[in-house]
């Protein structure tokens, strides 16, 4: 139950995920976790909540991360790869620090983590890795024991097994669109500008992550069908208040400003998620494909990773590139991502805090 290569070993593979309500009654005390400390008052949780009812107050994200661990339990062992899968969240059951007492229990003494983001920011990796100190803290001060060592699988916006499902799934909008070459508009959750100025080691690594993998995915879906040249990266989810400047256009402006020229039709394509969760069905298939058909344009959304066997085979690729048994690949000029954040990496807006997997 161990996997073991040059540069180390670990006994578990654990998913981390954000989490969401799986009925009514845990909407607001869902949205409460995940705006603690910012002093949003309860009548506009429970307005954001309405997002959520519309689905019977069930977040599609629990069921699809069951998805992908049963996919992945299924995927390690064909590979002869004899890891168990655990999974937790940061914002609600099974938490964190509960699947770390549960890997503890197991007699579970290292495990890598897959985070269910792919790209380097504060919210997306960083937060994640204070998050995971923090439940190391929790579960350790109980006395129970030592909690799992944890070490975190690197960034994989630009790995074969996530640009290749994707150009898959666009390609079968293109084609079931019905347009002659619409245009490709990608999308992913926009975050504040600063937090966008201080993503990565240098700086900018969100927006240019975003970039580099809308323009490989552009170039691959050109190659099979015809699309516009032009392709946009466009922000959707935004939640901060409106005197912070935050990534922009936002999806919906931006469907106004391209309909009624030479746009023939649009693709979505949210190559910013992982898999069709709320802010996918709402904020894509809800909000923004009702506003293209109320402008008059004709708009596809394109399918996330889920659990494509590619997206799932990366998986065990990542492990084996984490313990010196494989050599990395990207498809993009930026290369494969760190293994370790560097120090200052993402850096927490409101100040320093404790984060595992990190140089700091």
């Amino acid at each position: 139950m161990t996997v073991t290569g040059p540069r180390g070993s670990y006994d578990a593979l654990f998913l981390v995920s954000f989490g969401g309500p799986e009925g009514p009654d845990d909407v607001v005390p869902f949205l409460e976790n995940v705006t603690k400390g910012r002093g949003i008052p309860r009548e506009r949780l429970v307005e954001v909540g309405a997002h959520y009812t519309a689905f019977g107050g069930i977040s599609p994200i629990n069921e699809q991360n069951r998805e992908l661990a049963d996919a992945l339990r299924l995927h390690l062992a064909e590979v002869g790869m004899d890891l168990p899968v655990y999974w937790g969240n940061r914002n609600w059951d099974p938490y964190l620090s509960d699947a770390l007492r549960e890997m503890r229990a197991d007699g579970i003494t290292s495990a890598v983590c897959l985070v269910t983001s792919a790209y380097a920011s504060y919210s997306g990796c960083r937060q994640y890795r204070e998050n995971l100190a923090d439940a190391v803290a929790a579960v350790e001060a109980d006395g129970g024991g030592a909690a799992p060592r944890l070490d975190k699988l690197r960034h994989y916006f630009d790995h074969p097994g996530f640009v290749e499902p994707m150009v898959e799934s666009v390609v079968e909008s293109v084609s079931a669109l019905g347009v002659t070459a619409p245009r490709l508009v990608f999308t992913t959750h926009s975050i504040p500008l600063a937090s966008a100025d201080t993503s990565g080691p240098a700086g900018g690594s969100y927006v240019e992550q975003h970039r580099a993998v809308a323009a490989l995915v552009h170039a691959g879906v050109a190659a099979q069908v015809a699309v516009d040249p032009v392709w946009d990266l466009v922000y959707q989810s935004r939640s901060g208040a409106p005197t912070i400047p935050w990534l922009e256009p936002d999806i919906s402006d931006h469907l106004d400003a391209v309909s009624g020229g030479t746009t023939t039709g649009v693709v979505i394509v949210p190559i910013g998620f992982v898999s069709d969760h709320l802010e996918v069905v709402w904020d894509l298939d809800t909000v923004a494909l009702d506003h293209a058909r109320e402008i008059g344009l004709p708009a596809a959304r394109a399918s996330t990773v889920g659990t494509d066997p590619r997206f799932v085979a990366m998986v065990s690729e990542l492990v084996l590139e984490r313990i010196g048994d494989t050599e990395p690949r990207a498809l993009s000029s930026i290369g494969p991502s760190y293994d370790v954040c560097p120090i200052g990496c993402c850096a927490n807006p409101r100040g320093p805090r404790p984060a595992l997997c990190g140089s700091d």
